[in-house]
C-alpha cells in the first residue's frame, strides 16, 4: 500500500478520492421530494421499517424480494442497492479489471473517508469488522438474480459464475508457485555472494557453478582481492560481515517503506497493548455525559491530535498473525496490496540471503495471501464481497505452506488448523485443489534442481526400536519447553530492549545491531554459517544420505568422536537460539518456522548422539536387543531425533499439531515414523501449553492490539451480558417516538461521537417509546448523509409513513434513510449468559449485539468491546 503521510495532513472532512475498498453504486438524484404524509395508520414497534408501501421511496429490488433491504451489501461493493441493481450497474471489461487488479490501491488512512465520486461507497475502514451475515445475504440475492435469467446465455452465465472460484484457485496456485520459485532461486544465489562468485557465469550459485564439488570456476573473495588487506581468512570474514550488513540494511529500508500510520480516530480504541507507538489511552466515551454536537463538515482534529497515531509496517515479520486477523473478519488495510507483495518478496530475498536467523516459510503464507487478494479483483463476485473473498484467501494461505515445505496435505491442514476462521466443506475442497495446483506447478519449475517439491527430503531406511520411544518422548518434552521459553523470551525482549527510545524510534539501528551480532558470532561456527534450510537437512539426514555434507563431521565412525560432535552441536544450539530470539520481530520480512526447527534439530541431534553413545558404550545390555550389532554406529539414527525435535520445537512455538505431523511425514515419505512424529508432537503441545498458554501468533496479536476473537480457545464464562453493557445515552440512540423525521445535523453529530469512540463500524439503534425498532450502521449512515445536498436544513425519514402517495415512483429521495436501516438487528436479553454472546460473535460474525431488558432497549455491545473483555478475563484466569 502507499505510504501514509501524517495523520492530520488531510482533514477528514475534505473530499478526496478513495479506492480501497471501492463500491460502485448508482448515483442518487439530488431532487428533494415533498412529504404529504397520511397518518391514517399509526406505526408501532411491530411495524416493519422497510415493508413494501406505496410511497415514492419504495425499494426497487431486481428480483422483487419482500425484504429488499437485504439486497444491500456492506462489503467492498454490493449486489443491489435498494435504489437499483448495483452488481451490474457498471460493466467493466476483463482487461480493465486486470489493470485495476495489478494497480495498487491508495492507503485509505492517508485520505478522507468521503469521495469526489458519488458512487464510491466506503464500507470497511481500518480495524473495523466485516459483517458476515450481510455479506452472505447479499451474495444469496446476487445468485438468485443470476439464476432468474433464462435461456442458453443465462445458464452459461450461471455456469461461469460457479466456476470462478475454481479458476481463481488455479490461478492463485500457479502464481504462488511461480513467485516462490523466483524467491528461492534469487535467495540461494545472493546468499552465496557473501563467500564468492562464479567466474564463468556470475548469476549462478555455488552448487550450480560447481555441481560436482569444489572447482576453479568458483572464486572466493580472498582470491579476488589477493588476500589484501588482512590476509585470506580475515579478508573473507570482513567481506562476509559487510555483505550481511548491506543485505540486512537493504531489506530493512525496503520494509520501512510500507510504514502505515493509523490515526487514533481510526484505530481500535478499546485495546491498548500495542507496542508500535507510544500513545495515551483515550477516555472511554461511555463514561462521558457530553452530548456536544459537531457540525456536519467540521474537521475532527481536536479528537485525534491528543493521541499519537498507531504505526505498523505491513512487510515486516512473517505476516501470519495478520492473515489470521484478516481471515477472522477484521480489516487491516495495506497488508494484502500490490506494494506489500512486491516489497515483501524482494525484502525476503535480501533478508534470507543475509544469513540472519530467519526463514522464508512464514512470509510465504503472507505473500500467497497477497496474491489471492489481488487475484480476487479480477472477478466482481469476490472483489465486492468480503465474505466470499475470505474463501480465496484461505486457499491462498494454504498454498503458501505448500510452496514452503512441499507439503500439499500439510498446507490444507494448516489452513484448517491455523489461519482459517470459517472453513466449510466447499472451502476445504477448493483449498485442496489450490494446494495441488501449487505443488504441481512447483514440481514443474523445479527450484531446488532435484526434481522434488520439498525443500529437503530425507529417507530413513532403518526402522526405530521400541526402547527409542523414551528418547522420542524426551525430545518432545524438550521441544515443547524450548518453544514455550522462546515465546517468553520474545515477549521479554520486546518489552525491554525494543522499548529503548533509540531502538523504537530508529528500527534500522536494531537491524544493524542484530546483523552485526549475527555475522560476528555465526561466522566462526561451521553449522551456524549454513543457510537454515541446508542446516536442517544436515541435522535430519541419516549418515548414509548422499545429500548431506560430509565435511560437517556429524556422523561418528566410533564412540570417541561422539563427545566432540556433541560439543559442536551444543555451541551451535546456544548461538542459534540466541540469534533467533533477538532476530524475531526486527523490521525485515522474517519467518519463524524453520529457525525454530533448526534450534530444535540441534537439540534433538544432541539427544540422538547421547542415546547413540549409551548404546555403543553398553552394547551388552539386553534392552537394546540386536541394535548394537546392526551396523558400526548402531541402529540409532541421530537424524531421526533431530527431525522429531525440530517438529516438536516448532509445535511449541506455533502450537500446530496435526499439520506438523503431516508435514514431517511428507518430508520423509516414511510411514514407519508417523507414530514417533505424532507422539512427540502431542507431548510437545501438552508441555508448551502447560508452560505458556499463548502461541507466538497469539503473542503478536496481543502485543499489536489486533482485534482478534479466538474461536478455538473459549474462556470459562460465569458472567452475564450485563457485565459489558454500558448505560444508554441519548446521543447514542435515534428516538423517533415523536416524529419519524430526524434532522441531518443531529445524525451527523451522533455519527461523530461514534467515530470519536473508535466505532467506525458501530451503529445507532432506533427507538420508539423505548422499544428497539431498527438500527442503522455507521457506514450506511455516513454514506446517506454524504449524499445530502443541504445537510444543515434536511430532515431524514427514519421510519415508514404509510400512504404517502398512491402512485409509485422510480425516483429516489436522498433524505429517505429507510433503505439503510436494519429492521431486525440481533438482540439478546440483558440476563443472557456470556457464552451465548460469544457464540453469536464467533459463529455468526456479528459486529454488535443489541441488549434488551424486559423487552425494552437497554444498550449495545460491540465485538471489539467483547474482545477486550475476553482478553481481560483470560489474563485474570492465567494469574490464578
Amino acid at each position: 500500500m502507499a505510504n501514509t503521510p501524517s495523520y492530520d495532513s488531510v482533514p477528514p472532512s475534505q473530499d478526496s478520492t478513495l479506492s480501497v475498498p471501492v463500491s460502485p453504486t448508482q448515483q442518487h438524484p439530488r431532487s428533494r421530494k415533498s412529504r404529504r404524509s397520511s397518518l391514517s395508520e399509526v406505526p408501532d414497534e411491530r411495524t416493519s421499517l422497510l415493508r413494501s408501501s406505496r410511497s415514492r421511496a419504495r425499494i426497487q429490488s431486481p428480483i422483487d424480494t419482500p425484504r429488499a433491504y437485504l439486497s444491500r451489501n456492506q462489503s467492498f461493493a454490493g449486489t443491489a442497492t435498494p435504489h437499483g441493481a448495483r452488481y451490474h450497474s457498471h460493466h467493466e471489461s476483463w482487461g480493465q479489471r486486470l489493470i485495476q487488479a495489478l494497480s495498487d490501491r491508495p492507503d485509505p488512512m492517508s485520505e478522507s473517508k468521503h469521495s469526489i465520486l458519488t458512487d464510491d461507497r466506503i464500507w470497511y475502514d481500518q480495524f473495523t469488522s466485516t459483517d458476515w451475515v450481510h455479506d452472505s445475504i447479499a451474495d444469496a440475492y446476487r445468485v438468485k438474480q443470476l439464476r432468474s435469467r433464462k435461456g442458453f446465455w443465462g445458464r452459461l452465465i450461471v455456469l461461469f459464475d460457479s466456476a470462478q472460484g475454481w479458476i481463481l484457485s488455479a490461478v492463485v496456485g500457479v502464481l504462488v508457485a511461480l513467485l516462490a520459485y523466483c524467491v528461492d532461486v534469487a535467495e540461494t544465489t545472493i546468499f552465496d555472494y557473501k563467500d564468492g562468485y562464479c567466474a564463468r557465469a556470475w548469476f549462478l550459485r555455488e552448487k550450480r557453478c560447481c555441481p560436482h564439488g569444489p572447482c576453479t570456476d568458483w572464486r572466493s573473495w580472498s582470491e579476488v582481492l589477493g588476500g589484501h588487506p588482512f590476509g585470506d581468512m580475515w579478508t573473507e570474514f570482513g567481506v562476509y560481515i559487510i555483505a550481511v550488513l548491506i543485505l540486512s540494511v537493504l531489506a530493512c529500508l525496503l520494509t520501512l517503506t510500507t510504514k502505515t500510520v493509523v490515526p487514533s480516530a481510526y484505530r481500535m480504541s478499546t485495546l491498548d497493548e500495542n507496542l508500535a507507538a507510544d500513545y495515551s489511552q483515550p477516555a472511554d466515551d461511555n463514561d462521558s455525559d457530553s452530548d456536544e454536537a459537531v457540525s456536519p463538515r467540521q474537521v475532527r482534529r481536536e479528537f485525534i491530535d491528543p493521541n499519537p497515531p498507531m504505526v505498523y509496517y505491513s512487510a515486516a515479520g512473517s505476516g501470519v498473525a495478520e492473515v489470521r486477523v484478516i481471515l477472522s473478519g477484521f480489516v487491516l488495510h495495506g497488508f494484502l496490496g500490490v506494494k506489500t507483495l512486491i516489497i515483501k518478496s524482494v525484502g525476503l530475498i535480501l533478508s534470507v540471503a543475509s544469513g540472519l536467523s530467519l526463514g522464508k516459510e512464514g512470509p510465504y503464507v503472507h505473500i500467497a495471501t497477497c496474491i489471492g487478494n489481488i487475484c480476487c479483483r479480477l472477478f466482481s463476485k469476490y472483489d465486492r464481497n468480503d465474505g466470499k473473498r475470505r474463501e480465496v484467501l484461505s486457499a491462498a494461505a494454504a498454498a503458501g505452506v505448500v510452496v514452503a515445505f512441499g507439503a500439499p496435505l500439510g498446507g490444507v491442514l494448516f489452513g484448517l488448523e491455523e489461519v482459517a476462521y470459517y472453513f466449510p466443506a466447499k472451502t476445504l475442497f477448493r483449498t485442496f485443489f489450490c494446494c495441488i495446483v501449487a505443488a504441481l506447478s512447483l514440481k514443474f519449475l523445479n527450484p531446488y534442481g532435484t526434481d522434488k517439491i520439498v525443500m529437503f527430503e530425507v529417507r530413513y531406511k532403518i526402522d526405530w526400536e521400541w526402547f527409542e520411544l523414551v528418547g522420542f518422548i524426551l525430545v518432545g518434552v524438550l521441544g515443547g519447553a524450548f518453544g514455550a521459553l522462546f515465546i517468553k523470551a520474545s515477549r521479554r525482549w520486546a518489552l525491554s530492549f525494543r522499548k529503548i527510545p533509540a531502538i523504537k524510534k530508529y528500527p534500522l539501528l536494531e537491524v544493524v545491531l542484530v546483523a552485526l551480532v549475527t555475522g560476528l558470532t555465526g561466522y566462526w561456527n561451521t553449522l551456524t554459517k549454513l543457510p537454515v534450510a541446508k542446516l536442517l537437512l544436515n541435522l535430519a539426514a541419516p549418515c548414509e544420505d548422499d545429500n548431506r555434507d560430509d565435511e560437517l563431521g556429524l556422523c561418528p565412525s566410533n564412540i570417541d568422536e561422539i563427545p566432540g560432535i556433541i560439543r559442536m552441536l551444543f555451541a551451535a544450539f546456544i548461538i542459534k537460539g540466541f540469534l533467533t530470539t533477538i532476530t524475531f520481530g526486527i523490521k525485515v520480512p522474517a519467518g519463524i518456522y524453520v529457525p525454530s526447527m533448526v534450534v530444535g534439530g540441534l537439540m534433538g541431534r544432541i539427544v540422538g548422539h547421547v542415546v547413540q553413545w549409551i548404546v555403543m558404550r553398553f552394547p551388552h545390555w539386553g534392552i537394546w536387543g540386536t541394535c548394537p550389532l546392526l551396523q558400526e554406529s548402531t541402529c540409532v539414527q541421530p537424524g531421526v531425533y533431530g527431525l522429531i525435535a525440530a517438529g516438536s520445537t516448532m509445535c511449541g512455538v506455533t502450537r500446530l499439531s496435526v499439520t506438523l505431523a503431516v508435514i514431517l511425514f511428507e518430508l520423509t515419505g516414511s510411514l514407519d515414523y508417523v507414530l514417533p512424529f505424532s507422539l512427540a508432537i502431542l507431548v510437545a503441545k501438552w508441555t508448551a501449553d502447560a508452560l505458556e498458554p499463548l502461541s507466538i501468533y497469539d503473542l503478536l496479536t496481543n502485543m499489536n492490539a489486533y482485534p482478534y476473537l479466538d474461536n478455538k480457545h473459549k474462556p470459562i464464562f460465569t458472567s452475564e451480558l450485563t457485565d459489558i453493557v454500558s448505560r444508554v445515552r441519548r446521543e447514542r440512540v435515534i428516538d423517533i417516538s415523536k416524529s419519524p423525521l430526524v434532522p441531518a445535523t443531529k445524525l451527523r453529530s451522533q455519527l461523530e461521537l461514534l467515530h470519536r469512540a473508535g466505532e467506525l463500524d458501530g451503529g445507532l439503534p432506533i427507538l420508539r417509546d423505548g422499544i428497539l425498532v431498527g438500527l442503522i450502521p455507521a457506514p450506511d449512515l455516513e454514506y446517506a448523509l454524504d449524499n445530502l445536498e443541504d445537510e444543515d436544513n434536511s430532515l431524514c425519514l427514519m421510519s415508514d409513513i404509510p400512504n404517502i402517495d398512491d402512485e409509485e415512483s422510480q425516483e429516489t429521495d436522498p433524505t429517505d434513510f429507510r433503505p439503510y436501516i436494519d429492521p431486525a438487528p440481533v438482540a439478546l436479553d440483558i440476563k443472557s449468559p456470556m457464552d451465548l454472546a460469544y457464540e453469536c460473535f464467533a459463529k455468526l460474525g456479528l459486529r454488535y449485539i443489541c441488549v434488551l431488558k424486559d423487552g425494552r432497549y437497554a444498550g449495545m455491545t460491540h465485538k471489539k468491546r467483547f474482545v477486550k473483555y475476553m482478553r481481560e478475563l483470560e489474563e485474570k484466569q492465567h494469574k490464578h
